[in-house]
């Protein structure tokens, strides 16, 4: 059997052995280490000097001193130490009172909760296990179909290995040898976008059919309001917020009333105005941040750049094509820790001596001009004039001057009617979510605007998880431990799947299989869309059998040498994998998200129930990719904006 022959066999060997249910990691490794005893044999060398030794340590040792991968083990530990400690259970009672008027409310809370408990957690058998025990009984109780209970819950469980900051992210960085950050900016808007579709299919379905989502019974839905708040309504206003401002300024008609037996105090009262104003904190900060960041902030950053630009006009030719001049630099923040290894100590990279054998192509096809490019909805958004941009467009001003009318517009209707009772899901809402509003907020800020490192921000993530866990008093030692267990075999489980992909790679490339496959593709004559249709179809179908660890660590090294040659921006193909990676959770026979909801479901919801529940969220899957494809800017226009295009 010739070498290529024999890295086809050993490609096709690795899904059976992993479908007949062996760890990835030392299937990986195992396969390439016989393999690569064949392919380096020597009858002349003794077998223990065979070189396939060797290559077993040199890449093990690239893998583990890869410092892209330093931030998952403090992602994990965030999502294991709110997991642990047990904060959704008010979350999930706050957010259903604030959506009790929506059609399907249960279903949206559910859908909600889902996504933005897997942002923070990123783990996706954990969130689909919590909101399976919190939500699944609760719906099935109010008459829910089952298929709407069970989609809701198994799709929107997945949104975290979506979201950032995400650990199959940071994977796919380490193997495309891309940023972190660029990535996490690509991949925040169709994320989101995916949910909002999730929520307009349950919404309209819901809609359509009622009585697949009867509505809950309005003595369900009440809201118990405590009698100092009834005293301080009924004393000043009906509207609570100027109630509770007219009682800060004059208390005399409450300050020293009693209500069942416990004293109105003037702290109260502050507390609750203060509470009361947290929407129009909320809408200050955010439309003052905008403000600040593309108006004052941009503007101090891209001085200098503009003279630099300037300079480099009357400059020699050839100094304007050096890397200086590249696309998405990185922030200068960021320098330090988001950057790839270097060449000499990567764990994934293909043997030098192997002429078809390249290094994926990363910065390079994100640094090709775009005029020199074929499908526009292919390339990269940048242009060669977007640092040279210094003024901010006139449309910015129109479009927040709109934007701060719709919020005033906004505050007013939502004021309006702000009764005691919506203060009091305020106020539930503002002790349940905001905590994690924040952090999740301030965890990806800090990384996007170039403030901090992925491995500082997923340490601030994991000291924050764990303050939240400890004000909620729901975290104890046994707890902990289990937390930092659980987060040390995740960890291994991932440092030993890339030692195995990396020896798996390089055995495979040595063989000829990385080039024959690259023959066979060329000999194809695709244009980018095609080579596009066929390599998210074949990572598609790959989802059906296979997990997204293997697909990332195994199969996308394939086609990453070929995204140069068919010019398309491999952080839209990066983040298109990453969307069609959902379908690998919701798709049967491997569909991990069913098996996870299926075990704490109540016995009569069959494995067949759930999966018809899950089969329209794959259709909405691809129907989210197809926007990626048409609107491009979805995707890279943030990376693009915040660290600039060339």
């Amino acid at each position: 059997m010739s070498d290529p022959a024999l890295g086809l066999t050993m490609l096709g060997l690795i899904v059976v052995v992993i479908m007949l249910g062996f760890p990835t990691a030392f299937t990986l490794m195992g396969l390439g280490i016989m393999f690569g005893f064949v392919a380096f044999y020597d009858p002349s060398v003794h077998f223990w000097n065979n070189r396939v030794f060797d290559l077993m340590v040199q890449r093990a040792f690239g893998a583990m001193t890869n410092e892209t991968l330093l931030s998952i083990p403090l992602f994990v530990l965030m999502g294991y130490v709110m997991e642990r400690g047990a904060l959704v259970d008010k979350m999930f009672h706050s957010v259903q009172l604030a959506f009790r008027r929506v059609p399907g409310s249960l279903a949206v809370t559910t859908l909600i909760i889902c996504t933005f408990w897997g942002i923070a957690s990123g783990l996706v058998g954990a969130v689909v296990v919590l909101m399976g025990v919190i939500a699944m009984r609760p719906m099935l109780n109010a008459g829910y179909d089952v298929r709407l209970a069970s989609g809701v819950i198994t799709a929107g469980g997945t949104l975290g290995i979506l979201i950032p900051p995400s650990v199959m992210i940071i994977v796919y960085a380490a193997v495309a040898g891309q940023s972190v950050v660029k990535l996490y900016a690509a991949a925040m808007f169709p994320g989101f976008f995916l949910a909002l579709l999730y929520l307009v299919y349950v919404i309209g379905w819901v809609m359509i059919n009622p009585k697949i989502a009867p509505s809950i019974p309005a003595d369900q839905m009440r809201v118990e309001i405590p009698p100092w708040l009834q005293r301080v309504s009924t004393a000043y206003s009906r509207r609570m917020l100027p109630a509770l401002a007219a009682a800060v300024v004059a208390p005399g008609k409450v300050l020293r009333a009693q209500a069942d037996g416990a004293a109105i105090t003037w702290g109260m009262l502050v507390r609750g105005l203060l509470v009361a104003l947290v929407p129009v904190a909320v809408a200050v900060a955010t439309l003052g941040a905008t403000w600040w960041y593309v108006v004052i902030h941009s503007q101090e950053t891209d001085a200098p750049v503009a003279v630099s630009q300037s300079e480099k006009a009357s400059a020699p030719a050839a100094l304007k094509e050096a890397p200086a001049a590249g696309g998405l630099q990185e922030p200068p923040a960021e320098s330090g820790g988001l950057q790839e290894p270097p060449a000499e100590g990567g764990g994934l990279k293909e043997p030098p001596s192997e002429g078809g054998v390249k290094e994926p192509p990363g910065a390079t096809a994100v640094q090709e001009p775009p005029a020199a490019r074929g499908e526009p909805a292919l390339q990269s958004m940048n242009t060669p004039d977007a640092q040279t941009a210094v003024g901010v467009p006139a449309a910015f001003y129109t479009g927040f001057w709109i934007a701060v009318a719709i919020t005033l517009g906004l505050l007013a209707w939502y004021y309006w009617k702000f009764d005691a009772e919506q203060f009091e899901i305020l106020r539930m809402l503002t002790s349940s979510v905001m905590p994690l509003g924040l952090l999740t907020f301030v965890v990806l800020a800090v990384i996007l605007f170039g403030i901090t490192t992925a491995t500082e921000s997923a340490a601030v993530g994991a000291a924050g998880a764990f303050l939240m866990a400890w004000q909620a008093r729901t975290l104890n030692w046994e707890r902990i431990k289990e937390a930092v267990f659980l987060t040390a075999r995740t960890t291994a489980m991932v440092c030993w799947l890339f030692v195995g992909s990396a020896i798996f790679s390089a055995v495979f490339a040595i063989l000829g299989g990385q080039a024959l496959v690259e023959h066979w593709v060329l000999s194809l004559d695709l244009s980018p869309i095609q080579f596009l249709l066929l390599s998210q179809a074949i990572i598609f179908v790959l989802g059906w059998p296979l997990e997204w660890t293997e697909i990332i660590v195994i199969f996308v090294p394939i086609f990453l040498p070929l995204l140069q040659h068919f010019h398309i921006d491999p952080m839209l193909w990066g983040v298109l994998v990453f969307v069609n990676l959902q379908a690998a959770f919701l798709s049967p026979p491997v569909a991990m998200s069913a098996f996870y909801l299926k075990g704490v479901s109540p016995s009569h919801v069959t494995i067949n129930q759930i999966f018809a529940g899950m089969m329209p969220y794959m259709l909405i899957v691809i129907l989210c990719m197809v926007f990626m494809y048409i609107w491009p800017g979805m995707t890279l226009w943030l990376p693009n904006y915040l660290y600039g295009g060339g």
